[in-house]
C-alpha cells in the first residue's frame, strides 16, 4: 500500500560532468507523470515515463532531470533565410521611417530563431548515464511512498477499530430497541383504546412497524463491508486501495445514517456519531492513498 505523497532525490558527479534527479507527488484522482528534461535529451522522455508508470498507479508525479556537463560541444546554427528576411524588413522600416538604415548586428542576433544550439549528443549514450541513477532514486521514491503508506493503514486501522465498536453496540442494542418499541407501541394502543384494545392486532402493528424501524438489516450489511474493509487494506487485497476504500466508506455512510435515522437509544445515538467521525477520518485517509 502506497501513500500518493512521497519524495526522493539523486545526484551522481563525476569529473567531466553532472547528474541529478528529483521526483516528487502529491494526490490527484489518476496517475499523471510528468518528466523534464534538457530539450536535447527529449527523446528520453517516453522512455523515463513508462519505466515510472510500472511502479506508480496513482497520483500527480513531476520527475526533474539535471544535466550539467564542464565541457559542452554545442553547435550553433544561423537560419540565413530568417536573417535576411529581418534586414531587409529594417531597412524598409529605416526608409518609411527617415532614419539611418544601418542595422545592429545586435538587434538581427536577438531575433527569435535567428540563432540555435544543438547539443552533440547520444541520446543512448545519456539514458545508459541517466538511467540507473534514476531507477535508483525511483527505488527510494517508491519506498517513502510505501513508508507513508503503512503509517496511514495503521491509522485507518485503528479508525476501523471504533466502528467495530459501534457495531457491537448497534448488535447489542438491536433485540432491547425493539422491545423498547413493542413496549411502546402496545402502551400508546392501551392509551387509545383502553381495554378495547385487541392483543392480535397490537402484535401485528409492531410487526409492521418492526419492519421499518429494525436495525437487524442494517447491523448485517455493516458487518459485510467492514470485513469488505479489512480486505481492502490486506496486503495485495486491493489493486487501487484508495478508491476501493472510498466506495465501502459510501456504503458505510448510507447504513450508519440510516441507523441513526431510525434510533431510538441515547446509547446506539452515542455509537452512531462515533462512527461517524472515524468515518470520516477513514475517508480523509484513503485519499491520500494510490
Amino acid at each position: 500500500m502506497q501513500s500518493m505523497t512521497g519524495y526522493a532525490y539523486g545526484e551522481e558527479l563525476r569529473p567531466e560532468s553532472g547528474f541529478s534527479v528529483e521526483i516528487k507527488s502529491y494526490n490527484a484522482k489518476y496517475c499523471d507523470i510528468s518528466v523534464s528534461l534538457p530539450p536535447y535529451l527529449g527523446r528520453l522522455e517516453n522512455r523515463f515515463r513508462a519505466a515510472a508508470a510500472e511502479k506508480i498507479r496513482r497520483g500527480r508525479v513531476e520527475i526533474t532531470f539535471r544535466v550539467k556537463h564542464l565541457e559542452q560541444k554545442r553547435d550553433i546554427a544561423v537560419n540565413a533565410a530568417l536573417a535576411k528576411a529581418y534586414a531587409e524588413s529594417f531597412r524598409k522600416l529605416a526608409e518609411v521611417a527617415g532614419l539611418d538604415t544601418h542595422i545592429p548586428l545586435g538587434l538581427l542576433a536577438a531575433q527569435e530563431g535567428m540563432l540555435t544550439a544543438d547539443d552533440e549528443c547520444d541520446p543512448e549514450q545519456y539514458w545508459e548515464l541517466l538511467s540507473p541513477l534514476f531507477f535508483r532514486t525511483l527505488g527510494e521514491f517508491v519506498a517513502d511512498r510505501e513508508r507513508e503508506g503503512e503509517n496511514l493503514r495503521a491509522d485507518v486501522l485503528d479508525k476501523l477499530a471504533t466502528l467495530e465498536s459501534s457495531l457491537a453496540v448497534f448488535a447489542a442494542w438491536q433485540s432491547r430497541m425493539d422491545e423498547a418499541f413493542r413496549a411502546q407501541l402496545a402502551a400508546r394502543f392501551a392509551e387509545v383504546m383502553g381495554d378495547a384494545a385487541d392483543e392480535q392486532r397490537i402484535l401485528s402493528e409492531t410487526a409492521a412497524m418492526l419492519v421499518k424501524y429494525t436495525i437487524s438489516e442494517e447491523t448485517v450489511r455493516l458487518k459485510s463491508h467492514i470485513a469488505a474493509l479489512h480486505g481492502a487494506l490486506a496486503p495485495g487485497g486491493a489493486d487501487a486501495p484508495g478508491r476501493r476504500i472510498d466506495f465501502i466508506c459510501q456504503e458505510l455512510n448510507r447504513e450508519i445514517n440510516t441507523v441513526g435515522s431510525k434510533n431510538q437509544c441515547a446509547e446506539v445515538g452515542e455509537a452512531v456519531i462515533a462512527a461517524k467521525d472515524a468515518l470520516e477520518n477513514i475517508r480523509e485517509q484513503a485519499r491520500n492513498l494510490e
